[in-house]
């Protein structure tokens, strides 16, 4: 097989004006989705060279392929609130690639959601997915229905009408939804509950994050968080860097940043400050993490209640300033598009040595080559955050054994799976001549095996 260095200049430019042609195409198709194109962008970006050493590619036209979705669900979704009103939203389904197994991504509650939101979701699962090693595909939903403020009757109502309808559409080896924002266990439940009383059958492996009661795997809350740790972990010791000792800061106060904050306490890290949709708080004796668990995993309250607790800390209106706070690593977890090229100035001014993207793109293209150009360790969503969705794929296969692994089983394959992903998408950037570059590496990575196997199943 012949190396980049032999591949031709004349090579490199055909497969360039290729790219070039499929994103205008994809842009002509898809004007208003504005998150759907840029997470096309960045993945097209970074295979020039792939498709000029494997022309078989544009053979088959995979980039065009690829891009377009396999199916996209949309319906509506009635329900009856507590005044006795009805209520409707949308609810969307994207079932992106099942080149490599079947679709597999999560679900999103929140106002924000629309078809934009979801295809960016379901395209960059596809490579994400890749990454882990598990045969999954790429799919991702949600709906614009926002649990916040809602009694459990509201939730319960909603998700079983949501459910009554995305039933048609997901089954173990078809489609296996998780959860997203505002989709944690108690929505879970209600849905698996609501498919199960429809299908009138015991298929466990059709959602993962269930609880561990019927069916959910240990681990699976903590995953994400964990995950980005870990691959982290193995960027920082690579640069003579540890989270020992390093001050840290997360944006967001769910379950990936709760769980990203608990260990990097554990690896010696004192995590200063965290954030939700309304503000967020800086302790700078370290974040109390007993009560950040209790107000945001039970009480539901809202992040200003923690300064009720401890006043020595500051709470302050508003989650973009979050990093403006001096670190040495960053990690938002929060949402997509957080870090704009603004915020990452300041944080490269403050000497931020590492960011770890916890989050599905929370930094912009303007960002992300901020820290590009001033050489900041970067870990890329696709690969840091893939812990979560590697632990769902472990679900699925405990569920078809009709096993339960032990916490310290799941917890260990989690660790394997983080540090084949920083491997790959080493070995990936190294061989296609962006030696260290992460985004690229995990972006050809997580693309080599879902070209080479459309590729092998003709067109579909």
């Amino acid at each position: 097989m012949p190396t980049l260095e032999d591949v031709k200049q004349s090579d490199l430019q055909a497969a360039a004006d290729y790219v070039n042609k499929v994103y205008k195409a994809v842009e002509q198709r898809n004007p208003h989705e504005a998150e759907f194109l840029q997470a096309v962008k960045e993945i097209f970006d970074s295979l020039t060279p792939v498709l000029a050493k494997h022309p078989e590619y544009i053979k088959h036209n995979i980039l065009e392929r690829i891009a377009e979705p396999e199916r996209m669900i949309t319906f509506r979704v009635p329900w009856v609130d507590d005044q006795g009103c009805v209520q409707v939203n949308r609810g969307f389904r994207v079932q992106f690639n099942s080149a490599i197994g079947p679709y597999k991504g999560g679900l999103r509650f929140h106002p924000s959601v629309n078809a934009s939101i979801t295809k960016f979701l379901g395209f960059e699962q596809i490579f994400k997915n890749s990454l882990t090693g598990q045969p999954i595909g790429g799919g991702k939903g949600g709906s614009d229905f926002d649990p916040k403020g809602k009694s459990d009757g509201e939730v319960m109502r909603f998700t079983q009408s949501f459910m009554t309808e995305l039933c048609k559409y997901i089954g173990p080896d078809q489609d296996v939804p998780a959860g997203d924002i505002g989709v944690g266990a108690r929505e879970i439940g209600y849905l698996f509950g609501q498919y199960k009383k429809i299908k009138g059958g015991y298929e466990a492996g059709v959602l993962t994050g269930k609880s561990p009661g019927f069916g959910g795997s240990l681990i699976r809350t903590e995953a994400t968080g964990y995950g980005t740790v870990y691959f982290m972990q193995e960027l920082l010791k690579d640069n003579g860097l540890t989270f020992e000792g390093s001050t840290v800061v997360v944006s967001g106060s769910g379950n990936v940043a709760i769980y990203a904050m608990e260990k990097a306490a554990e690896l010696g890290a004192s995590v200063v400050a965290c954030s939700d949709s309304n503000g967020y708080i800086y302790d700078e004796n370290g974040i109390s993490l007993g009560t950040l668990k209790r107000l945001k995993e039970v009480e539901r309250h809202r992040l200003s209640e923690y300064v009720k607790e401890h006043p020595q800390a500051q709470y302050v209106e508003g989650g973009s300033g979050i990093w403006s706070i001096p670190c040495d690593i960053a990690l938002p977890c929060a949402t997509q598009n957080e870090i704009d090229e603004t915020a990452a100035n300041i944080l490269v001014r403050n000497g931020v040595k590492a960011v770890g993207e916890g989050a599905n793109m929370p930094s912009t293209l303007e960002a992300i080559e901020v820290f590009r150009s001033n050489q900041i360790l970067f870990g890329p969503a696709k690969a840091a955050n893939a812990g979560g969705v590697s632990v769902s794929a472990l679900e699925m296969a405990q569920n078809s054994a009709r096993l339960s692994w032990p916490a310290e089983e799941v917890d260990a394959k989690l660790h394997d799976i983080m540090i084949n992903i920083y491997r790959d998408s080493m070995t990936a950037a190294e061989k296609y001549g962006q030696p260290g570059d992460l985004v690229t590496g995990a972006n050809i990575a997580g693309f080599l095996k879902v070209a080479d196997a459309m590729v092998s199943q003709g067109v579909i």
